[in-house]
């Protein structure tokens, strides 16, 4: 579900403008979030945002059969540059976790895939680099994303904001000169920071 529709051609013109794009997605086993933004002489503008229902799909390995190929689908759409991606809330609930854990390493090796660097940040890290409150709802978030970026609809699920949030947080992170969040650049690097995400 796409939150901003352009024609195609229209769409193609205004991406070759942009001297760089960040894909940002919120991970999750039932609504999947994404956003992106184009940056060009260091001020972003959000190209699109929108979400990947996953709700009636009963078969776990199936939900992520479909974050992988709508990854890849929005990759070959946007030809973004980098992926910036949400990591899963350390909660009490380890099933959970568990799960968002598969849905981030799925999206993650999707762009890995297509030669994308990849950067993780902290649910935490998002909200206070884009309202300066590490604790701030989602809500909020939305709101900020709003005025930042100068768009007045309000989407039907926040997880498309969250997307977009993670996008927007590693577009101020590059415009400062703090380093935060992991980056991988291949297949390699991520299986070095992770070695408890590979199968045994």
């Amino acid at each position: 579900m796409h939150y901003f529709n352009n024609s195609a051609l229209k769409e193609l013109q205004q991406l070759k403008e942009y001297e760089r794009i960040i894909l940002g997605i919120d991970p999750g086993t039932i609504v999947m979030g994404y956003g992106l933004i184009g940056i060009n002489k260091k001020e972003a503008k959000i190209i699109s945002l929108g979400v990947v229902k996953l709700g009636k799909i009963d078969d776990y390995t199936l939900k992520l059969k479909k974050i992988f190929e709508r990854t890849i689908s929005l990759i070959e759409q946007y030809k973004p540059d980098e992926l910036a991606i949400e990591a899963p809330f350390f909660g009490k609930n380890v099933q959970s976790m568990l799960k968002l854990g598969r849905a981030q390493g799925v999206a993650i090796a999707a762009a890995l895939s297509r030669e994308l660097h990849v950067h993780e940040y902290s649910p935490k890290k998002i909200k206070q680099s884009i309202t300066g409150n590490g604790n701030a709802s989602k809500e909020q978030v939305a709101a900020m994303l709003g005025k930042l970026l100068k768009f007045d609809e309000t989407p039907e699920f926040l997880d498309a904001t969250d997307g977009l949030g993670a996008a927007y947080c590693h577009f101020l992170q590059n415009n400062s000169t703090k380093t935060a969040g992991k980056t991988f650049s291949g297949w390699k690097a991520f299986v070095v920071a992770n070695p408890s995400k590979l199968k045994k």
